[in-house]
């Protein structure tokens, strides 16, 4: 059930000491069913400066100017029509401020932003009749608070009657709503019907004027104690909630957890490779931190803030979860990182959709994140972000918590500048971008087109291109103790194995096992192409288009050059086990990558290791790489694959044609080229100098900004 906290500012939220902020700020974010709402006398360029205090939630809403403004706390635009409305009847300041020019005891506040509302300082004594009814003859309201401040309103505007119109536009219910306040200017607040905390430091004016409010709790505690005490009695945060939380040196930012929960408990990642599993490895090697992640829809114990996973093959770290419900991930994941940023990162920008709700969810959840991860760094932390999820995190920890040091590892492609400036949203994020300082990518062409976007910025990140390789001996162990495991398939074995995406372009490779068909008869019922491609998660709509048209090729043809015990393409739409791709890796004769864009493509790696722990010169014949061009992984290993183009399909089939052609001798040489280059270092030493490095290179921020 959403609940709302609508909370004054000074002396309210800013109110008591530090660590009663952090306490506050603390137990909301682990309810995030509790939203936040601004409700001060600040202008909007006041509240933003404000937000960069670490110890402040990040609202959801903002009624600013005494109730003159109304602004959705996401994007900081204001919510229309609503707020002319309350603005309606305003003469202007120019008006109010010539109508009051004759009182010298009004002295106008030159130094507070100012939007729909006047703001003056007037002394207790000097509040008389004769400026009272001026205001009222201008039409306009005015509240006067704190024995000095005197606010001239539009007629209809109060804290009150902008959060009356607010709740009625999303359907709050009173009781749902929790107004906290210490001041006269608060008073509107606390007539709406909503449950109400009046704050142990508030002005005596205040108290009395809801003496006897059996709705209004009067805590004898001060600013944002008060308010905690507040939702604890209410019951909307569990008693104790806020308590301080241990702070960490290393604080690691990723979308997704290195485990997921089953009934049969928490189950580390299928493959032993990839970004989950080295760094669940580095923490089992000893690194210290925590990990932050999305929890989407509550999952297992959500409010347990830091818990070291059990029930995984190996100890996992302390994990944080940030929970998300569903329809933040579908707006946050789904489309804003499926449909609008992932086209462009594959170099696609043409498939990118953008829309305004679904960007909102995306700026929304990084301000989580950001929050999430400034409540559990220690001072001078090192923070490890990951991927284009969390791009506009780095902005928003520099302006929090300028003592961090931050680093993002993009295990994506990195695309050229030009393309990059086809996002709706690249100024934001290239200013966030370069508040990094350390950004890390797979290959030299990645890095450059990162540097070249962010050109025109001073101070820019250093730079580190970090190939992530893998864990060679668990799949060297696995398949020795396999028995080479070939399905029934006639001939020889193309193999690929992906998941659904148009950038691994598997209808590409449909399309050119048709043509060599058609070319080559003597290929009939000599060749199988087994495609293990498992679905995306669920709920992802980004790449319907290439799933039916996937299956629509396949099925043709298989149709056209099918018999009764053989067809062309094998195609297996689920996740195998590590022991059953370890099994395909070994039957293959060929293993094809195709990908248009890929930051790396550890299958590729995880290939060459199977096949070089079982090839001896005594064994069969050895499994050729045909690998992309446009992968990470083909700058590693050059020419010992066959570098293909996808964009070309004459390319694509001549090379395969090329690959089913090789001799033995050709095979085993380009095996063993490949085994040499793909090295033994160990995914947790990649782990261990990228945190070095993001390290090394935040030393000098403070020189350089």
């Amino acid at each position: 059930m959403l609940r709302i906290l609508v909370t004054d500012l000074d002396g309210t939220l800013l109110g008591g000491g530090a660590e009663d902020r952090l306490r506050l700020k603390a137990a909301l974010a682990r309810h995030p069913e509790v939203a936040v709402v601004f409700a001060t006398g600040r202008g909007l360029p006041s509240v933003r400066t404000l937000l960069r205090d670490p110890l402040l939630p990040h609202p959801r809403w903002i009624i600013a100017d005494v109730g003159a403004s109304v602004i959705d706390g996401t994007d900081f635009s204001p919510v229309e029509p609503l707020q002319a409305q309350l603005r309606a009847g305003w003469p202007g300041p120019d008006r109010v401020r010539e109508a009051l020019r004759r009182f010298p005891a009004l002295t106008y506040q030159h130094d507070v932003a100012q939007h729909g509302r006047c703001s003056y300082h007037l002394a207790p004594d000097d509040l008389t009749p004769e400026i009272t009814d001026t205001v009222q003859a201008l039409g306009c309201a005015w509240v006067y608070s704190a024995d000095r401040f005197f606010d001239v309103l539009p007629p209809g505007a109060s804290k009150g009657s902008a959060l009356g119109a607010l709740a009625a536009k999303l359907d709050w219910a009173p009781d749902s709503i929790l107004v906290a306040g210490d001041s006269l200017n608060d008073l509107s607040l606390f007539r709406t019907g909503a449950h109400g905390v009046v704050v142990a430091n508030a002005e005596p004016a205040l108290r009395a004027a809801v003496s006897g409010d059996p709705l209004v709790h009067r805590p004898p505690r001060p600013g944002a104690a008060g308010i905690l005490a507040a939702l604890q009695a209410l019951e909307w945060v569990p008693p104790g909630a806020g308590r301080p939380r241990r702070r960490h040196a290393l604080v690691v930012g990723y979308h997704r957890p290195p485990v997921h929960w089953t009934d049969q408990g928490w189950q580390p990642p299928a493959s032993p490779n990839g970004i989950l599993p080295t760094l669940n490895s580095a923490f089992a090697d000893g690194l210290s931190g925590v990990w932050v992640a999305a929890d989407v829809a509550g999952g297992a114990d959500v409010s347990d803030g830091e818990r070291r996973p059990t029930g995984t093959h190996r100890p996992g770290p302390p994990l944080s979860r940030l929970p998300l419900n569903t329809s933040e991930w579908q707006g946050y994941f789904h489309r804003a990182c499926k449909q609008t940023l992932w086209p462009v990162l594959m170099s696609e920008p043409h498939r990118s959709v953008a829309d305004q709700e679904s960007w909102t969810h995306y700026r929304t959840v990084n301000t989580r994140f950001a929050d999430h991860i400034a409540a559990r760094a220690a001072p001078g932390a090192t923070v490890w972000l990951h991927d284009y999820n969390l791009w506009l995190v780095p902005g928003l920890l520099r302006a929090a918590r300028p003592d961090l040091r931050i680093g993002l590892f993009h295990h994506t492609p990195f695309p050229p500048p030009e393309i990059f400036a086809t996002l709706a949203a690249s100024a934001e994020l290239r200013a966030s971008l370069a508040c990094l300082d350390w950004a890390g990518f797979h290959t030299d062409t990645f890095a450059e087109h990162f540097r070249r976007t962010l050109a025109d910025r001073t101070g820019h990140p250093r730079l580190g291109v970090h190939p992530l390789g893998i864990d060679r001996p668990a799949i060297e162990a696995l398949a020795r103790v396999r028995v080479p495991f070939r399905r029934p398939a006639p001939g020889r074995l193309v193999l690929s194995v992906e998941r659904l995406d148009y950038a691994k372009a598997p209808v590409h490779k449909v399309d050119a096992i048709d043509r060599l068909l058609r070319r080559r008869p003597d290929l009939h019922r000599q060749l199988t192409f087994r495609l293990v491609c498992p679905p995306p998660e669920r709920g992802i709509t980004a790449y319907d288009t290439t799933r039916r048209l996937l299956e629509q090729r396949i099925t043709e043809v298989n149709g056209r050059w099918q018999n009764r015990d053989w067809q062309p393409v094998d195609y297996i739409p689920r996740t195998l086990s590590a022991t059953e791709v370890v099994d395909e890796y070994l039957a293959a004769d060929v293993f094809w990558v195709t990908s248009l864009q890929d930051g790396m493509n550890l299958t590729a790696k995880e290939f060459i290791a199977a096949q070089a722990a079982v090839t001896t010169p005594h064994t069969g014949h050895p499994g050729t790489l045909v690998l992309s061009r446009h992968t990470g992984a083909a700058a590693a290993l050059g020419n010992a694959a066959l570098l293909t183009d996808p964009r070309s399909p004459e390319d694509l089939s001549s090379v395969l044609a090329r690959a089913l052609a090789l001799t033995p001798a050709e095979r085993r040489a380009r095996l063993d080229r490949l085994s040499r280059l793909l090295g033994h270092e160990r995914p947790v030493d990649w782990a261990k100098q990228i945190i070095h490095a993001i390290q090394e290179s935040a030393r000098t921020w403070s020189t350089r900004h």
